[in-house]
Order: structure tokens, then sequence, then C-alpha cells
């Protein structure tokens, strides 16, 4: 039986200038080979054109907006698997990747409200998420461990929804590191990339 995978780009760069996208592409061969009957969708955040979420419509939705949010919500939810390429942007995600969430984070469909506050509806099966980023600086571990917000966002928000298995692909020091010792970075990466496709 196949399985549902959605694949969310949160980057507006070509994929041969993203170590994201690299990354991802490089984890994506390795999950095809071992998954080759799986359904993979691919959901350009910038190509689909989600939007921040403003006055006008917070106030009153159109018809369109709110089958658009409606549509992505429920996308979301028949999904098993998620692949979310997104980088660091100044400590955290990209502002559209937060977009989309608030698009997904959908009373009825992602989670609802209870007496006993609000509770997530997509644990009613082991979902699995791979959070593929890169990072111009070290913030996995050392002293700037704590300003590192993407990834821990990420995490809540889809533990909020009721996903609770998680886990992290990174690429960090993107812009401290060159020559011979950003090629040897990357190759790590890349070799973690083929480890974790294999088993995701």
């Amino acid at each position: 039986m196949y399985r549902k995978i959605l694949y969310i780009k949160a980057n507006p760069k070509p994929e041969e200038d993203s170590y994201t996208f690299k990354l991802a592409n490089e984890f994506l061969k390795y999950y095809k080979q071992e998954n080759p009957d799986d359904q993979i969708t691919e959901l350009d955040l910038y190509k689909e054109g989600i939007k921040c979420l403003d006055q006008k419509m917070l106030k009153e939705l159109s018809d369109k907006e709110r089958n658009e949010m409606h549509r992505h919500a429920l996308q979301f939810a028949k999904s098993d698997k998620y692949i979310i390429a997104a980088p660091m942007w100044n400590l955290s995600v990209p502002a559209i990747l937060k977009a989309y969430f608030d698009y997904v984070s959908y009373a009825g469909i992602t989670f609802k409200y209870t007496e006993k506050g609000p509770m997530g509806l997509l644990g009613d099966k082991p979902r699995r998420v791979m959070h593929i980023v890169s990072r111009g600086g070290q913030y996995s571990e050392g002293p700037y461990k704590a300003f590192e917000m993407g990834d821990e966002y990420v995490r809540t928000i889809l533990g909020f929804m009721g996903i609770i298995k998680v886990e992290t692909l990174a690429l960090e020091n993107t812009n401290v590191l060159n020559g011979n010792e950003l090629h040897e970075k990357v190759r790590e990466a890349y070799k973690e990339a083929k480890r974790m496709g294999k088993h995701f």
C-alpha cells in the first residue's frame, strides 16, 4: 500500500542555488529508491501564492480564500509523511512557511477545541516529518543554540496538530566555511541524507 508524501518547499531560490534544496534532493533520491510506490506531491509555497493573514482576511475571508485554506488543510491532513525544505532565515523559518501553517492549522481538520483546551487531530496514525534545513552558522550546538527558533517552531506547531515524530536533517556553517572545509561539510550532510532517506 502506497503512502502519501507531501514535499513542502519554502525557499524562493532556484534549486541549483539552494543548499536546502540540494540536500532535500539527495534525501529524496534515496527515499524513492526504498519506497518506489509512494506518491510524492510537491508543494512549492511561493508558486502556490500563500499569503500572510491580514486584517481584511481575518475579518472576512472571501469564499476563494476560505476554499484555499480548506483545500490546503485537507491535503495536509490526508498525508502520511511530510518533507519540509526550509532554510533558516534570521533565526527562524521563512515567513511563507509560517503563513502556510496558518492555513493548515484549521479547526475541525487538524485540531479541535475541547473543554480541556485545543487537541491535535493528526495523531490518529503514525505520521512522520523530515525537516530539511541549511543554516549559515552553527546553531544545533554551542553558544548560539538558544537562538535557533525555526526547527523549534516547526516541532511545536506540528505537535499542536498531533504530529510528534519530527526529524531534522541540517547543513550548517554554509556562510562560515569555504573551500575544502565547506565541501567536506556538504559531503557529510549528503551522507546523512542518504542514511536518513533510506530509513524515513
